[in-house]
């Protein structure tokens, strides 16, 4: 189990300390940690949502007034379970973390018949989630969106492609963002829930990646979504966006030092056991450099990724520039974190299918998706040319921004 003095840290609550150890024992005994391939990819993320739901874990994904564990989401929560997720399998990780982006604009800015129909069977696992804002042209510029919805009634009709969505094929419904038209750029954009079976809407290509991942293309056609399934009022799709992914980049982040604890913990036993020269390997000072660096980087990322889920919950402003600090640092840390136990292992370290190899493949995406390493510089150094963008409010137009 991966160590936890970071527990005592004044971020915490005794409940969040309590949470964090009930996460690492039941991804001990419960996240398995094979990784299924093909068809097996879908079966298991099912099994794993149904797991996570049965045994309470999805509660922190929904607020309490729907089944959930806290009055409203809490960051530091999701922060902690993800991180003790992601120290066991990369994808039980991702099965919890789906179901809170792909849910938490309804928790957010959802009308109470939103809420009611659909966030209860989410905090149960009965219903997976889906974020759909990336488009082929449309990444980090979420100006450049093109799906369009047009009013037609008493509902929309929409019609575009969505690409990078994780849970596509898989989902029961998705956050589909499109363009309304209210005004240019970034302010003319909504969010609708789009049920998986609804006429027109498809799954038109499904993606392998590196690492086992259930992610695909949407392609929506003349797809009518009925108007209550607006999520907030017309025009505030970008502020939707904006809110969810402050709250979950710093789990993001989370997720990232799981992943660096793991590569840690797996490099510190075989230093000790393996032998070179007649001695561990560990006695030697180039291997305890790099076991220090490798601490040193994972305690400064979890640093930043619990200040930024404390004052998230705080709840006393955005708190873009902290995610996108945390989000940054952890990310690209880790990736050096496990460079290094790879290296440390040697050839062992390359054997496809081992654990360390793994990590080296689940991390690599995480610079990526929410937002990659150079989106969160940006924010980062606006935040520092003019402050008080970092408190703005997030449907103003603003530059490049993160999209899934």
């Amino acid at each position: 189990m991966a160590e936890a003095s970071h527990l005592d840290w004044p971020f915490f609550d005794e409940p969040h300390r309590a949470l964090a150890r009930e996460a690492a024992a039941w991804a001990e005994g419960e996240a398995g940690a094979e990784e299924p391939t093909g068809e097996g990819l879908d079966a298991a993320c099912r099994a794993l949502v149904a797991r996570l739901g049965a045994d309470g874990w999805l509660r922190h994904c929904v607020p309490a007034s729907h089944g959930g564990a806290s009055e409203r989401l809490d960051a530091r929560s999701l922060c902690l379970v993800r991180e003790a997720l992601a120290y066991r399998s990369g994808l039980a990780d991702f099965v919890f973390a789906m179901q809170g982006l792909g849910s938490a604009p309804i928790s957010l800015f959802g009308s109470p018949a939103l809420k009611a129909t659909y966030l209860p069977a989410v905090a149960a696992g009965a219903r997976v989630c889906a974020f759909a804002l990336s488009e082929p042209e449309a990444g980090s510029d979420v100006a450049a969106l093109t799906t369009a919805a047009r009013r037609d009634g008493d509902a929309y009709r929409l019609d575009g492609v969505k690409t990078w969505i994780s849970n596509a094929g898989l989902a029961d419904q998705y956050i589909v963002f499109a363009r309304t038209g209210e005004a240019p750029g970034t302010k003319g954009l909504s969010a609708f829930v789009v049920d998986a079976d609804a006429a027109g809407l498809a799954v038109s290509e499904r993606i392998e990646l590196m690492a086992a991942h259930p992610i695909g293309t949407l392609a929506l056609t003349d797809c009518r979504v009925p108007a209550s399934h607006v999520i907030g009022a017309p025009g505030e799709g970008f502020k939707i966006a904006m809110a969810t992914l402050d709250i979950f980049r710093p789990s993001v982040a989370a997720a990232a030092i799981g992943f660096a604890r793991h590569a840690l913990d797996l490099a510190v036993t075989h230093a000790r056991q393996r032998q070179a020269f007649g001695r561990p390997i560990a006695a030697f000072q180039a291997i305890q450099h790099k076991l220090a660096d490798m601490a040193l980087a994972i305690d400064a990322g979890a640093l930043l990724t619990y200040r930024a889920a404390w004052a998230m919950d705080l709840g006393t402003g955005r708190v873009s520039r902290e995610a996108a600090m945390a989000k940054l640092h952890a990310t690209e840390e880790a990736q050096k974190v496990i460079d290094q136990a790879v290296q440390i292992l040697g050839a062992l370290g390359v054997v496809r299918g081992s654990p360390v190899e793994r990590l080296y493949r689940e991390i690599r995406a995480l610079r990526i998706y929410e937002g990659t390493s150079e989106i969160q510089k940006q924010v980062i150094a606006r935040a520092v040319l003019e402050p008080e963008a970092a408190t703005a409010p997030a449907d103003r137009e603003e530059g490049p921004q993160a999209a899934q």
